[in-house]
């Protein structure tokens, strides 16, 4: 049991009156009375607190079943009262996480459900415990705050951002029943999808003589046919996500080593929903993981499950023998995604030298993640000297990286280098554009 604020007002209240009573009834008496007063209101507080004891409020928590990195989670508070009342809670959420409101407090009405929600944003991955609910209840006269435990003790476990795979899901249903439609009407692709009578603005080159001809002969004057093309299925995607030292760094309250993780993810989403076959690959100084390339959205919970449990390490990353392994393992050819950073030409020479080597037998793929702090301190004009320096030094890593990609471009490597939290879209839109051009 807990005193309200109101119960303090009034035990305060007896001491700014002592002195009018020690006036009028004397000392000794206006002592008698303050206490007798401020037994009367402790009283009444533990009788206001007690009441509450015997119709407390109902209190269940409702978890996503897949709490996602680096997003808002909503957590659902489901209360049922059958009094008017008002009640504080609280939730032991795990300590390292953020939250949107620490304690909820709202008044009930008798006899209603009520529903309060507040989310949780996790900065890592793994195993947690969630913790017991503290449940605050005030009793009718507005004396005492009734105080229980309720015990909600469990387990929960942090993935990649799944909210974003879900989203992305979405959006790749729709441009496949209208963008990709689009591309096919204007004959973009390699594989024959159907005929269909011309249309205005349609490519000649894609119009069947023969299939017209024959339909001709059949039905007399017709329309010409022109030859459908989607964009080739069942290629290849091989995606090496590096989880050594410069993966280990946070960016935007996230490590780089997770960023790359939902990017891996949502490209391998993107690939399966295309019909290619997707592989990963996972490395630092060895190959730590691989999971050879399937199709079949089935093939994403599989890839998932294996790879949320991994975590960056402080070691130095073995490009060379990541790609040399990837070689090995897959012989067909495949467009071949490493997402990884970079610092400049010296450090990021191994990069360069096992990237050059894919080409022209694969199609290299170099993602770099960027930290956007660089990007806005170059940007931010100068008032001192400290300012200057460091705008100084952020402008030459973003020169010297710029020198890295003109040299992979130069050997035929593709590259995307954007801000850690834009390179999942970006990423995706890039793969989108490669399929459809037909570039693998």
């Amino acid at each position: 049991m807990i005193p309200s604020k109101k119960a303090y007002l009034l035990l305060v209240l007896g001491i700014i009156i002592a002195p009018s009573l020690a006036i009028f009834f004397g000392i000794p008496t206006s002592i008698t009375l303050t206490l007798l007063y401020d037994v009367v209101v402790l009283g009444l507080m533990v009788v206001d607190g007690l009441r509450v004891r015997s119709h407390r409020v109902q209190v269940s928590r409702e978890l996503p079943p897949r709490l996602s990195i680096g997003r808002e989670n909503p957590v659902l508070i489901t209360v049922n009262s059958n009094t008017n009342t008002v009640i504080q809670i609280r939730d032991y959420y795990p300590a390292s996480f953020g939250v949107s409101v620490p304690t909820l407090q709202t008044p009930i009405e008798s006899n209603r459900t009520q529903e309060l929600t507040y989310t949780v944003n996790p900065t890592s991955r793994g195993e947690f415990s969630w913790g017991d609910i503290q449940v605050r209840q005030l009793g009718a006269w507005g004396l005492a705050w009734d105080d229980w435990k309720i015990l909600q003790s469990l387990k929960v476990k942090v993935y990649p951002d799944l909210l974003s795979l879900r989203s992305l899901s979405i959006r790749l249903t729709l441009q496949s029943s209208g963008a990709m439609r689009q591309f096919r009407l204007n004959g973009i692709g390699t594989e024959f999808a159907e005929l269909r009578n011309y249309r205005s603005g349609d490519d000649l080159r894609f119009i069947d003589w023969k299939a017209t001809a024959r339909r001709i002969s059949a039905y007399g004057n017709a329309a010409p046919l022109v030859r459908v093309l989607e964009p080739e299925q069942e290629q290849t995607l091989m995606i090496l996500l590096d989880r050594g030292r410069l993966m280990t760094a946070k960016v935007q309250g996230l490590q780089r080593f997770d960023w790359g993780l939902n990017a891996t993810l949502s490209l391998a989403l993107a690939g399966l929903h295309r019909g290619d076959r997707v592989g990963v690959g996972v490395f630092d100084r060895l190959l730590h993981t691989w999971i050879p390339p399937e199709r079949g959205q089935q093939h994403l919970s599989h890839l998932i499950d294996c790879l949320t449990p991994i975590q960056p390490v402080l070691q130095e990353s073995d490009y060379l023998g990541a790609v040399t392994n990837l070689v090995q393992r897959q012989t067909r050819r495949a467009l071949v995604v490493v997402i990884t950073d970079i610092v400049d030409v010296t450090a990021s020479t191994e990069l360069l030298g096992a990237l050059s080597k894919l080409a022209p037998r694969y199609l290299p793929f170099s993602v770099t993640l960027r930290d956007p702090q660089v990007d806005k301190l170059a940007r931010n004009p100068t008032v001192d000297a400290t300012a200057a320096y460091t705008r100084a030094v952020a402008l030459d890593l973003l020169a010297q990286r710029q020198v890295a990609f003109a040299q992979l471009k130069q050997k035929g490597v593709l590259v995307l280098d954007a801000p850690a939290n834009q390179i999942t879209d970006q990423l995706v839109d890039r793969y989108l554009q490669l399929k459809a051009r037909n570039q693998l």
